[in-house]
């Protein structure tokens, strides 16, 4: 079966059992994983992101089309703004000849004026397209910025998604551990309760002394204590994952773990692998680049930028008729005091290039190292299961032959009592050997899959 299409088999059985609201749950990591890629708030947030920064490329997007702008205008004077009268000439010759044609008009019954008025009211509407021809390049590099604020949201998404899996796993395997750790501990409390049962019997018959039963009940008491904490614990944990996942919590939901311990062979050695893949190494190398684009952007403030600009125009804004009108203009601008500045803006874009070729490169080294000490914590899990195995081993044969004595009258209850404590030190060591191990195993398969 396809991966893509087991994953969303998973996914829409994960998401099915938690929406019919079953009175039982059972999920395994990989349905904690689905559910958690589905509704974790960090993921959900980050998904936002990446639309974010979409929408922010295709803002920039929309700077290689003219700028249009449409205005209307209109205008009410209490007086003409422009007034000309026969008294406003400045010759005086030229106001006496005036003065004596309207008065001779005048006389002839004409109704004229002796001043001229304009701009008493009007309206316009005007439309005005300003397109950049050259602006130092800050067009195609504020586009080339939008691409990569895409695609770094799109690789901080998968960060988070990982980082998201990474926590889920770690609270799965808390869970599980702690309720494996419960069961021992109620088998412990099986095992207490018929030994007390045999040394009541024998109190009963003065083969043992009070003493032997007060050590049973403090045993039990301790066994109780402990069960009654990792119940606790069970719970928080519980509630931590499904927080993780973005689900309610309910005591109805159990997480089991099918996964088998498989032993790596003994012949297989660590390889370093070649360039990584990871988003992290993307992401600073995107870092490297748009601090390049930024001095470009900061390099094209400083550099002549040539702009057409056309306008028409309709109204009476002057004229007592509506007029119509058109205007193109070419504007060239050229900043000259602004060098000085923009060096040393340059330089320090130069200084943060630097910086970030540097986070690279030890990134890169670090991340070589994280891979290795992975195959290491994996490898030690590996042999420290085999050790605590052969430990439990002994510690099991212990306890069979400290109750086979106490049996014989060889040894006291408290020899029996030590020999199950320790037994059970054992078996939660095993346990919790065992989860370290399948985590380090499934760390390292995920960096691998990203080499």
């Amino acid at each position: 079966m396809p991966m893509n299409r087991k994953f969303h088999i998973i996914t829409a059985a994960a998401l099915m059992l938690v929406a019919t609201g079953l009175q039982a749950q059972t999920l395994t990591l990989d349905s904690c994983i689905a559910i958690a890629r589905q509704n974790n708030a960090d993921i959900r947030t980050s998904m936002l992101e990446i639309e974010q920064a979409r929408e922010v490329k295709r803002q920039f997007f929309t700077k290689y089309f003219p700028q249009v702008q449409a205005r209307a205008l209109g205008y009410l004077a209490a007086d003409p703004l422009v007034r000309f009268g026969i008294d406003d000439v400045q010759s005086a010759d030229m106001r006496a000849i005036l003065h004596d044609l309207y008065n001779l008009v005048a006389e002839m019954g004409t109704d004229v004026q002796n001043e001229i008025s304009l701009m008493k009211s009007g309206t316009s509407a005007a439309a005005l397209a300003v397109q950049p021809i050259f602006a130092g390049g800050r067009i195609v590099t504020g586009n080339r910025l939008a691409n990569l604020g895409v695609e770094a949201a799109e690789l901080q998404s998968q960060v988070r998604m990982r980082d998201v899996v990474e926590a889920v796993e770690s609270s799965f395997y808390l869970v599980v551990g702690l309720t494996e750790k419960e069961a021992t501990i109620s088998a412990a409390l099986s095992l207490i309760d018929s030994l007390d049962r045999t040394v009541q019997t024998a109190l009963a018959n003065g083969l043992v002394t009070k003493s032997d039963a007060l050590q049973v009940q403090l045993k039990r008491n301790e066994m109780m204590a402990k069960r009654q904490q990792l119940a606790s614990g069970i719970r928080l944990s519980k509630r931590l994952l499904c927080s993780q996942m973005g689900i309610d919590y309910s005591d109805s939901i159990d997480f089991v773990n099918p996964e088998t311990v498989e032993l790596p062979p003994l012949e297989y050695r660590y390889a370093a692998q070649g360039d990584s893949l990871r988003p992290e190494t993307r992401l600073l190398a995107l870092a490297v680049e748009a601090e390049r684009l930024n001095k470009r952007m900061t390099l094209g403030e400083a550099l002549p930028q040539l702009t057409l600009v056309g306008t028409a125009f309709y109204g009476n804004l002057i004229k007592q008729d509506p007029a119509a009108n058109a205007v193109v203009l070419l504007s060239l601008s050229v900043p000259l005091s602004s060098w000085w500045e923009t060096s040393h803006r340059l330089r320090q874009h130069d200084i943060r290039i630097q910086e970030a070729s540097i986070k690279q490169e030890h990134l890169s080294r670090m991340m070589s190292i994280e891979e290795e000490k992975a195959y290491s914590d994996m490898v030690d899990a590996y042999m420290l299961i085999r050790s605590d195995s052969s430990a439990l081993d002994i510690a099991t044969e212990n306890y069979r032959i400290a109750n086979l004595n106490y049996k014989a009258g060889a040894n006291t209850l408290s020899d029996v009592l030590q020999a199950y404590t320790l037994l059970l030190s054992a078996q939660n060591a095993v346990t919790d050997r065992r989860i370290t191990y399948i985590m380090s195993r499934r760390r390292l398969s995920d960096l691998q899959r990203q080499q």
